[in-house]
């Protein structure tokens, strides 16, 4: 379990995200001041949309960000399941780079898994920041139990994203998944997790206790990363 777990506490979920919207953006300027560019991953849900309204008028130079999601549903662009086409609306308009993984949907969750996995490899590596959230169930990005669950947390080193089946299908997204793997998020420069409610923050707080051998996929992520870990929440 990496020593550096911080957990940033705020009044309500605006606060929340006028906060973890700074911090984004200074990530990224210092990415951009260093290479001339900032690569980051950003997490699907509702509760990530008030950051990213922020953070969208930040004055940057949009032009020099490359965005991915954490993970995508297998879903046509524009559905409204898509993770990317949620992420697109906010950032496109700034003329951020915005990468759908997932370009069409497929019947083979896998293939679109290593089709994800190959553009990935095309993007300048490790990600300057991952932004996750967690489940009221502990998954995070798409690392569920299921078929892929053992691949997407100890596949090879050199892996970055790939194709999951959740088990059971989560009942508000029923479809397989391509996520980033537990390596492609514990190598990012900067790693944080925004969530809101006492449900979620319990269930972080007993998956860090559990450490490698946790029962929710938010724990085994955690476990013995290297790199700082901020938590911001918000009730």
């Amino acid at each position: 379990m990496s020593e550096e777990i911080e957990w940033w506490d705020y009044d309500d979920a605006a606060e929340m995200a006028a906060a973890v919207a700074g911090d984004i953006q200074f990530i990224i300027e210092a990415a951009i001041d260093a290479r001339g560019a900032a690569v980051i991953a950003l997490s699907g849900g509702k509760t990530p949309i008030p950051i990213y309204d922020i953070l969208a008028k930040a004055k940057l130079d949009w032009k020099r960000v490359t965005i991915v999601p954490t993970d995508e549903r297998i879903v046509p662009l524009g559905d409204a399941l898509s993770n990317v086409t949620m992420i697109a609306k906010t950032f496109l308009p700034k003329g951020a780079r915005v990468m759908p993984i997932v370009p069409q949907a497929t019947a083979d969750y896998k293939a679109a898994g290593r089709s994800a996995d190959a553009l990935m490899q095309e993007l300048h590596w490790p990600l300057d920041l991952c932004l996750l959230g967690v489940g009221g169930d502990g998954h995070t990005a798409s690392i569920f139990p299921g078929p892929d669950f053992d691949e997407a947390l100890s596949g090879p080193k050199e892996r970055r994203a790939l194709g999951v089946m959740p088990d059971p299908l989560p009942p508000e997204a029923p479809v397989a998944r391509v996520t980033l793997s537990r390596e492609g998020i514990v190598t990012a420069r900067a790693l944080m997790i925004a969530v809101t409610g006492q449900g979620k923050r319990d269930v972080i707080e007993a998956a860090i206790k559990q450490g490698p051998s946790s029962s929710y996929p938010i724990g085994r992520v955690l476990a013995d990363a290297e790199l700082p870990v901020d938590i911001h929440w918000a009730p």
